[in-house]
């Protein structure tokens, strides 16, 4: 087995400063894939007379029907982009005791901190090959979550980064979907307002390199895919392919990198918030192509989710009132609900506490009247 990242780590005999070497991006694959056509979005345009509108008809088809799409012209540099995938990839090759020194608290359902990859696929004898590390929002109702050493070291950049990546995409996302909900521009950023407490998230992640017997084992267990826990997830092109989506014609598809892109999709949450109209996609991860195998799949990724002031319920869109799918119960304000908070880590302590990753086929999650499958063919 190949270690999560090559060469180990590299201190100053001066300050102890870990030395973040810079990472680059590996060649794409020449395999002949199947990739799913997504729509680009040129946020470059936002700001534009009339830009949102326009962007949002754009937007409209991708996050009813396809759950995925591609945003390009951020504002975010590459060279910022780069330089947080050097620090993720410099944390992976630090000791296991170093990671190990901040663990998510899958107990409670918290995703801060590092998910190491000591999870058996059910009775494969393979362990799961994935590791990462959660950094949450620079707040402060958040300033006391402790920070790796490399993190730390880094706040500075890492923290300027983080709001910029909220700021630059998701909330322009957030005013695109309200504009097509024909909600007023904000409803959604400020239900998912970056200065309010939630676990929303940057995340340095990594498939570590598996052969191929080991990819069939733990595929044969599982082929299934799944969909995200929060509201929107936006994914940093990193070249090394693998991610698939199950399209609307419920085939499964490659998602393909796009330079200077990333890949967006729609997540649970903002599907209960929409009553379905907005699409959760189905996907999932892959044996990667035979010329990338040998490659550690690193990853760059944000998860917004809404917070302990986002309640789940139906939004109150004309769009969707049009439609027939608002109740009198969603109208309802008086009607319980649960927190944004309050879900998402009721699925997290669901999927993630456990030592074993069962077989889920026909299973379901449900919490307080919400409800998503576990398993998709």
């Amino acid at each position: 087995m190949a270690p999560s990242a090559t060469g180990p780590t590299a201190y100053s005999t001066k300050t102890d400063k870990v030395l973040v070497k810079p990472w680059s991006r590996p060649s794409p694959t020449k395999e002949d894939l199947d990739w799913a056509p997504l729509v680009k979005i040129d946020l470059s345009r936002f700001d534009e007379p009339g830009g949102k509108q326009e962007l949002a008809k754009q937007l409209y088809h991708a996050v009813t029907e396809v759950g995925f799409w591609v945003v390009v012209n951020t504002g975010l540099d590459d060279e910022r982009v780069l330089r947080q995938f050097s620090i993720g990839n410099t944390f992976f090759k630090e000791p296991l005791e170093e990671k190990r020194t901040i663990p998510c608290n899958f107990a409670e359902g918290e995703y801060f901190g590092y998910r190491e990859n000591s999870r058996w696929v059910g009775d494969t004898g393979v362990k799961e090959n994935i590791e990462m590390l959660n950094i949450p929002k620079a707040i402060p109702a958040l300033a006391n979550e402790p920070k790796h050493e490399i993190v730390r070291q880094n706040w500075a950049e890492i923290a300027a980064f983080h709001r910029d990546v909220w700021e630059k995409v998701a909330r322009k996302l957030f005013v695109l979907i309200a504009i097509i909900l024909e909600l007023p521009e904000n409803y959604l950023a400020d239900a998912h307002a970056y200065d309010e407490e939630s676990d929303d998230h940057l995340r340095y992640m990594i498939y570590n390199v598996r052969t191929q017997d080991e990819w069939d084992r733990a595929q044969a267990y599982s082929k299934g895919g799944h969909t995200d826990f929060g509201s929107l997830t936006l994914l940093f092109s990193q070249h090394v392919a693998g991610l698939q989506i199950r399209t609307p014609e419920g085939e499964w598809k490659y998602v393909k990198p796009v330079e200077g892109g990333i890949t967006c999709n729609a997540a649970d949450t903002l599907t209960f918030l929409t009553k379905g109209f907005v699409k959760s996609t189905v996907h999932r991860v892959v044996t990667p192509p035979k010329d990338q195998i040998q490659i550690p799949r690193l990853g760059l990724l944000y998860f917004s989710r809404p917070g302990a002031n986002a309640p789940m319920k139906a939004v109150p869109s004309p769009l969707l009132d049009r439609l027939g799918l608002l109740t009198e119960e969603d109208k309802d304000p008086n009607q319980p609900v649960v927190t944004g908070t309050d879900y998402v880590r009721a699925r997290v302590k669901d999927v993630h506490y456990k030592t074993v990753i069962d077989k889920r086929e026909g299973t379901s999650f449900e919490f307080k009247g919400l409800k998503v499958p576990n398993y998709y063919d």
